[in-house]
C-alpha cells in the first residue's frame, strides 16, 4: 500500500473495483478476489460465504463490497469498514454519470462509441466466464457431490424458474447434509 495507512487502502481497493466495471457487477468478481482474497484482506472461505449470500438479496452485487468491508482483517472493518468499501465501490459510476450525462444523448449516437461498446460488451462476457469459473468453480465445485448441487441448483434457476432467494437455501441445505 503506498500511504500505509489502511483506511486509504481499503478506499484505494473498492474505489479501483469499481473504476473497472462494465456490464455487470460480476465482472469485478475476479479483481474483488485480487484485492482482498489473495491479498490477505479478507479470509477465502468468508469471500465465498459473502459472494453466496450477495446472490441470495434482491440488488446489486456491489453490496458485496459492504460485506468485504466489514469482514477485513486489516484497517477498517465491521460498520466503518463495510460503508468505507461501499461508497468506495460506487463512486466511479457516481462520478461516470455526472460527468457523461450532459453528453450522453449525443455520445450513444455516435458509430465510433457504437462500436466500442460493442466490444466492451464482448469483452465483459468473457470476464463473466471468468469470474464463474475462479473463484465460484473452482473453489466451491470441488467434489461430485458439489457437482451435483450446482447442476440442479443451475436446472432449479433456468429451467424450472425457482426463485433465487429458495434455490440458495435449498443448495444451502444440501451442502450441509452432503458436503
Amino acid at each position: 500500500m503506498f500511504t500505509g495507512n489502511a483506511t486509504v487502502g481499503l478506499i484505494d481497493t473498492f474505489y479501483r473495483a469499481g473504476s473497472f466495471v462494465f456490464g455487470g457487477g460480476h465482472v469485478v468478481l475476479p479483481l474483488l478476489q485480487a484485492e482482498t482474497v489473495q491479498t490477505g484482506l479478507v479470509e477465502p472461505g468468508a469471500f465465498l460465504a459473502g459472494y453466496g449470500a450477495a446472490q441470495a438479496v434482491p440488488g446489486p452485487l456491489f453490496t458485496f463490497a459492504a460485506f468485504l468491508g466489514a469482514v477485513t482483517t486489516g484497517g477498517p472493518s465491521g460498520l466503518l469498514g463495510a460503508s468505507i468499501a461501499l461508497l468506495a465501490i460506487f463512486l466511479p459510476s457516481a462520478l461516470l454519470v455526472m460527468g457523461v450525462l450532459p453528453f450522453w444523448e449525443r455520445l450513444r449516437r455516435a458509430p465510433r462509441v457504437q462500436r466500442v461498446l460493442t466490444g466492451v460488451n464482448s469483452g465483459v462476457v468473457g470476464l463473466l466466464a471468468a469470474a464463474l469459473y475462479d473463484p465460484v468453480f473452482t473453489a466451491g465445485v470441488t467434489n461430485a457431490a458439489s457437482l451435483v448441487v450446482a447442476a440442479l441448483a443451475f436446472v432449479a434457476l433456468t429451467s424450472w424458474k425457482t426463485p433465487a432467494w429458495a434455490v440458495v437455501l435449498g443448495a444451502a441445505g444440501a451442502g450441509a447434509l452432503l458436503l
